[in-house]
């Protein structure tokens, strides 16, 4: 799941607090500003995109660390494989045959396609992008999209001169051997090239800072960057000699603001196209000229237990915390919970209840009919907590523990937003009505970077924390959810989901039915077992100038197929 995390940004990434409510998934599914079919697209015209915060200006695929580069690259670079609206890979620029015994896949691209310097694309351009993160000099972040391939790992040690699993057949044509039967392979397998003749002769180690990725950046996409602005600004034009044709329009604008002043940039016309700040929904609904489409990021926010911790030796959880181990003080303090109303009141009405740490724009994703939704209740949590023995001894509103003593627990949670400290209180107080003295820990809401370390090594004060994690487009939990996985900081694990997790990615999940239904019966554990309490499925906010047309967003991105958008000039 973590595959789609960003570099060195993880962990400030996936410890954001969110700002996510209880808008219905059927009302979120897919944003869409387009045009009435009635109207031919018009040619022309130049758009500037918004972003709210300095870029790095890592402008490859192998090297980007956050969305701040990503949103260029979706302009001027495609992958070989395309990801559908419900997280499916399909057949892009590359489709592949599978061996029988699902270890060899064989991809032919599609000819003719053009680099922006005019150079063909071929597979050796692929071939070398996944060299390059094998390389033992490569420190990206995704050294997992080419582990999988036969002959990686010695490569990646400098114990051999080539990758042995890759072959190249001819200029369209690549064979790749993976070092075992995993169903996931090909969602996971790395699918960006790199033109090869544009790097030669520049060093792994020294290729996040080259010209072909800080200054002249390259693509096969539809369009080409001609000027830079470090961190401030990035001019595109259309590129003539698109594969899939020539775009609408001329060119786009990066533009970095302040996000205080998107409002007012959008009600000016001075940006088209901007993912917008929760604090900006309401007065950007307001504004005649401007559509707000909302979609499901591929994110949830979550409470989560620390049932243990992480074992620096043995490279494995450790269960040895036994505060949280009757699962009915868990359920009841999710019962405890008004999610809803919470989210409603503090983060502007935005996201979508969810249960389980599936995307429901995911195929695998199961119905909430079979499972518990845990609904506020602080009826069903007071009778689960006296059941389980926490009762209120000595008159004074708060439970002691089933052996009578004081029982305090720890809360942790960031610092972010307008309204953190006020949510942070009425969670606490959800608690505090059932009979739970749940205390900020520290009496603070913490910094980032204070919050996320001690989170991840396992601070003896940390007992429950917020914090949110990205998915990726494949519903393996693997990289959160094992024994062995360190970002599993709940530090949770049981031996019935680690083997639904190895059988959902086994030789019999290459059924996708009954891949789907191992899933299905994962997620029916864990909304059972209660390892964290999953908040919400956060919301992405993209505001669209109405003169922009053929806008699409989704839980992927909010750049889809940017050759299609067009400007329709007002009468």
């Amino acid at each position: 799941m973590m595959k789609r995390r960003y570099g060195t940004l993880v962990l400030a990434m996936a410890m954001m607090l969110s700002a996510c409510s209880g808008i219905s998934s059927e009302r979120l599914s897919y944003g869409i500003l387009s045009n009435n079919t009635s109207e031919v697209p018009v040619a022309g015209g130049t758009i500037t995109y918004g972003y709210s915060s300095p870029f790095q200006g890592l402008f490859d695929p192998a090297f980007y660390e956050g969305e701040d580069d990503f949103q260029v690259l979706e302009f001027i670079t495609e992958s070989m494989f395309k990801v559908k609206d419900d997280l499916t890979t399909v057949p892009g620029i590359a489709s592949w045959q599978e061996s029988d015994n699902h270890t060899v896949f064989t991809f032919k691209i599609k000819a003719g396609v053009r680099w922006h310097n005019g150079d063909e694309l071929t597979v050796e351009d692929w071939k070398f992008a996944l060299e390059t993160i094998a390389s033992p000099e490569y420190t990206g972040s995704r050294y997992y999209s080419v582990e999988m391939i036969k002959g990686a790992e010695a490569y990646h040690k400098g114990e051999a001169k080539e990758i042995s699993g890759i072959k190249v057949i001819d200029p369209y044509t690549l064979r790749i051997t993976m070092n075992g039967v995993r169903v996931n392979a090909l969602d996971n397998l790395w699918s960006y090239p790199m033109n090869k003749k544009v790097f030669s002769g520049i060093a792994v180690k020294d290729m996040p800072d080259s010209d072909p990725v800080r200054k002249h950046p390259i693509g096969i996409g539809p369009f080409e960057v001609t000027n830079i602005q470090p961190g401030q600004l990035v001019e595109m034009k259309r590129f003539d000699h698109y594969y899939q044709g020539k775009a609408f329009l001329d060119g786009v604008q990066y533009k970095v603001f302040d996000d205080k002043e998107i409002v007012n940039l959008l009600e000016e016309n001075q940006v088209d196209i901007a993912s917008a700040p929760r604090d900006a929904y309401a007065p950007l609904k307001q504004l005649d000229q401007v559509e707000v489409l909302e979609s499901p990021e591929l994110s949830y926010e979550y409470i989560g237990f620390k049932f243990g911790s992480w074992d620096k030796e043995t490279q494995q959880i450790i269960m040895n915390n036994p505060k949280f181990a009757d699962k009915r003080l868990r359920q009841a303090m999710y019962y405890a919970l008004d999610r809803k109303g919470i989210i409603d009141q503090y983060s502007y009405g935005l996201g979508s209840l969810i249960e389980t740490p599936v995307s429901s724009s995911s195929w695998a994703k199961i119905p909430n009919a079979e499972i518990n939704t845990y609904d506020y209740n602080p009826d069903t949590a007071k009778t689960l907590l006296d059941e389980a023995g926490y009762v209120d001894r000595d008159g004074d509103g708060l439970r002691e523990d089933p052996k009578g003593h004081s029982f305090i627990l720890n809360y942790d949670a960031m610092t972010g937003t307008t309204t953190a400290e006020a949510r942070t209180q009425a969670i606490l107080q959800n608690w505090r009505d059932v009979g739970l003295d749940v205390r900020l820990n520290g009496g603070k809401l913490k910094e980032l970077n204070d919050f996320y370390e001690a989170v991840e090594n396992d601070d003896p004060s940390v007992e429950l924390f917020n914090g949110v994690w990205g998915l990726a487009s494949d519903p393996d939990p693997s990289g959160l959810w094992r024994a062995t996985d360190l970002w599993n900081y709940p530090r949770y694990s049981s031996k019935r989901s680690e083997d639904l997790i190895r059988e959902g990615v086994g030789i019999k999940s290459y059924d996708k039915e009954y891949r789907k239904q191992v899933y299905y019966e994962w997620q029916k554990l864990i909304n059972e077992e209660v390892p964290m309490i999953f908040f919400a499925e956060r919301t992405n906010i993209t505001a669209v100038n109405k003169r922009l047309q053929n806008v699409r967003v989704n839980s992927m991105s909010t750049i889809i197929e940017p050759q299609t958008w067009w400007i329709k000039e007002e009468d």
